[in-house]
């Protein structure tokens, strides 16, 4: 018995001498053969291999652009970093530099007419660098809009025969809340377009449209960003689509409360008369007779001096308001017999937001605190400070000023400040169980003596019926 314990006890030992020494020999083994010179790259050299196509000079043989016939595009985005970085705010020169080319390729490889450099978005495994664009009368996005828009149809006309199916079965009478239809490109939320890329020198990737119910829903959940634009959002309510869908519904709704202009910059054209007080308008130009206001002016607590240049996001999703209800004519042909017999429904009240051009003093404070937080650069010398103003809604954005020079910036998380905690909000009521009555209550099933005596009762009363109806014929025979 001794020379068995100690037998199990050498075994145990053993096996646990080689599974300590295998664990250690593959932890401190070389990733590669030691005898080789190859090694293999890290991300920061794969990535310097990236960006290195973006230092390259055209080839002398390239021919020039011309310079007269379309005004460069490409903003100046060393010299708003300059202002920002007094300002402690930006992302460092270096990396400065490197969007600034990358924003040059995508200026050469587009027909764009404007370009800006929209933020940082920041995620969990990689980040988002927005450059807001937009593009010359009948450039590509034109056509790729009617690209989008011819495939629409083709759904509804592959869903068309399925109606005409052999089988009768039964329809349900429960008709989907109408779809808000999305505002067209150049219009509302999408009156600007998005490209996005993870590196400077990676590719750029466009963004879809943003769609009202996209919006919406966003506003109701609170997601952090991964960096990958195809992959799926788990949340509820449900969100209608991947990471770039809800990437591009939060840059719409940070751009309608963040980007801001000083007073009398933009004005409204002259041509048009209606609505004097800018509601309803949705485009402006730049004011040629524009002064700049003092910096003391443009830091003025009261705010008045500022402006939201960007349309107002309605509770519906949209900027300007649409009324679900109203129908086509090819709908009102089809349901024209089930409306008689329906009541009609309850007239939407139309939703009204800010107008264009609105002064940032009317925003909603945020948790006691004022919408916008206004400072100079430089406290010790503020003859030659500009004005910075931070948002308070979204932390992150923040915009500066000085003389006739105004630039937005967003550099954050992507979400919107809350004095609580987030929590999902709580799911819908459930369904009322169908009323109780005669019809479709149980009873106990009859015993045999019921049985027979229900059937003795059925049996006396033909019987009964049989010889009225045998009297009834001798009457008439006599007759």
């Amino acid at each position: 018995k001794q020379w068995y314990q100690r037998r199990v006890a050498i075994t145990a030992g053993d096996l646990l001498e080689a599974l300590s020494k295998e664990v250690k020999t593959n932890k401190f083994a070389p990733p590669c053969d030691p005898s080789s010179d190859v090694r293999p790259a890290s991300l920061e050299v794969e990535l310097a291999n990236v960006q290195n196509k973006l230092f390259e000079k055209p080839s002398e043989d390239a021919e020039p652009e011309p310079e007269d016939e379309v005004e460069m595009p490409l903003p100046d985005l060393m010299d708003t970093a300059h202002y920002f970085e007094q300002a402690g705010l930006g992302l460092g020169r270096e990396e400065t530099f490197r969007i600034f080319l990358a924003l040059k390729n995508l200026v050469d490889t587009h027909t764009l007419q404007s370009v800006r450099f929209w933020g940082k978005i920041l995620g969990t495994e990689k980040n988002y660098i927005v450059a807001e664009v937009e593009y010359r009368e009948g450039g590509e996005e034109e056509q790729e809009g009617e690209e989008e828009e011819g495939e629409e149809p083709r759904d509804e006309e592959a869903e068309e025969p399925k109606e005409g199916d052999e089988d009768n079965l039964p329809t349900p009478d429960y008709k989907p809340p109408p779809v808000i239809p999305k505002e067209e490109t150049g219009t509302g939320c999408n009156k600007k377009t998005y490209f996005v890329c993870n590196e400077p020198g990676t590719e750029w990737t466009k963004l879809p449209p943003v769609t009202p119910a996209q919006i919406v829903c966003a506003r109701q959940i609170k997601k952090f960003f991964t960096g990958n634009l195809e992959e799926t959002v788990i949340s509820y309510p449900p969100f209608p689509g991947t990471e770039i869908n809800y990437l591009r519904a939060q840059i719409a709704r940070i751009s309608a409360g963040t980007l801001i202009s000083p007073v009398d910059y933009f004005k409204f054209e002259e041509d048009d008369e209606d609505d004097s007080d800018g509601e309803g308008r949705d485009s402006f130009v730049e004011n040629v007779e524009f002064e700049p206001p003092r910096v003391q002016e443009l830091i003025d607590p009261s705010l008045s001096n500022w402006v939201h240049h960007v349309q107002h996001i309605l509770p519906q999703g949209r900027c300007v308001w649409v009324n679900p209800t109203v129908k086509t004519e090819t709908e009102d042909f089809e349901d024209e017999e089930e409306e008689e017999e329906r009541e009609e429904p309850d007239e939407p009240v139309p939703e009204h937001g800010p107008p264009l051009l609105n002064p940032i003093s009317e925003d909603s404070e945020v948790d006691s605190m004022p919408a916008w937080s206004a400072g100079l650069t430089s406290n010790l010398v503020p003859q030659y400070a500009a004005a910075v103003l931070r948002s308070n809604l979204w932390p992150g954005a923040c915009v500066f000023g000085l003389d006739k020079k105004f630039e937005n910036l967003y550099i954050g998380w992507g979400h919107k400040y809350t004095a609580e905690n987030y929590s999902p909000p709580a799911p819908a009521a459930t369904q009322e169980e169908y009323p109780s009555g005669a019809e479709v209550t149980e009873v106990p099933d009859p015993t045999v003596d019921e049985e027979r005596a229900l059937q003795a009762v059925q049996q006396e009363q033909l019987d009964r019926e049989a010889e009225e109806a045998e009297m009834e014929e001798d009457d008439e025979d006599e007759d």
